[in-house]
């Protein structure tokens, strides 16, 4: 039962990609898809628009709860066709479901992990979501006050180090970094907005099937940031 405030869960969907060939992938998985189902019928521009919308309800009416979730279990059981993937820091104050507008099950397709960085793992998942389920919509979802982000500017203004893979984690984080030092506002904000571009900018370049996707016009790519504050996601590209 849902009453109330906004209903907590976590990310829905997370899927770890082992290492295929770009085109084995495709030719593998693309029959076994079409034999489930349609994709959606959404483009990339009503994809991102149904997430500016969720955006504001969310800022504007954070209490209403319009989840069926018995109901959406049962119709996605069989086939799931998200309409937008979203690439999202793991940060317990960041769920995209929930930021974009409480949407349901077999709707957002998400890759979570400190930073929203794209190792290996997240990029077989974005282009599982692109290629194979037919998402139109790629977000790079970067939010204000990141720890990760934090992390890597310690590292360039203090010369930081961290224990473990911490250290490892963060390093795609510091030519951005670098390159906003100095600049006027938050520089940790403004790290996270400059990292969150340059992963957005750099997918197509690090995959075949994302690049070709973008060149046909099937797929769209996106950077934004949520402000932990005020709930809203102000988009970057």
């Amino acid at each position: 039962m849902c009453e109330g405030n906004a209903v907590g869960r976590r990310d829905l969907l997370r899927f770890g990609a082992g290492v295929f060939a770009a085109a084995a992938f495709a030719a593998a998985m693309r029959p076994a898809y079409a034999a489930e189902g349609a994709p959606t019928s959404l483009t990339s521009d009503q994809a991102l628009a149904e997430l500016k919308a969720g955006n504001e309800r969310y800022m504007s009416h954070p209490e209403v709860c319009s989840l069926d979730l018995a109901k959406q279990r049962e119709q996605v059981a069989g086939h799931q066709a998200p309409w937008a993937t979203i690439i999202a820091c793991s940060d317990s104050r960041v769920p995209p479901e929930l930021v974009f507008g409480g949407h349901g099950l077999g709707e957002l397709f998400v890759a979570r992990n400190a930073g929203n960085l794209v190792d290996t793992a997240t990029l077989g998942t974005v282009e599982y979501g692109a290629a194979v389920l037919g998402s139109p919509l790629i977000v790079v979802l970067a939010h204000t006050n990141c720890g990760a982000v934090k992390a890597a500017c310690d590292v360039v203004l203090k010369n930081a180090t961290y224990p473990g893979a911490i250290g490892t984690m963060i390093e795609p984080i510091l030519p951005a970094a670098l390159a906003v030092r100095g600049e006027s506002g938050d520089y940790v904000n403004n790290t996270a907005k400059r990292s969150a571009l340059r992963t957005a900018e750099r997918l197509p370049a690090a995959s075949t099937l994302i690049s070709g996707l973008v060149k046909d016009g099937k797929l769209k790519i996106v950077a934004g940031i949520y402000d932990l504050q005020s709930g809203a996601v102000t988009y970057l590209s």
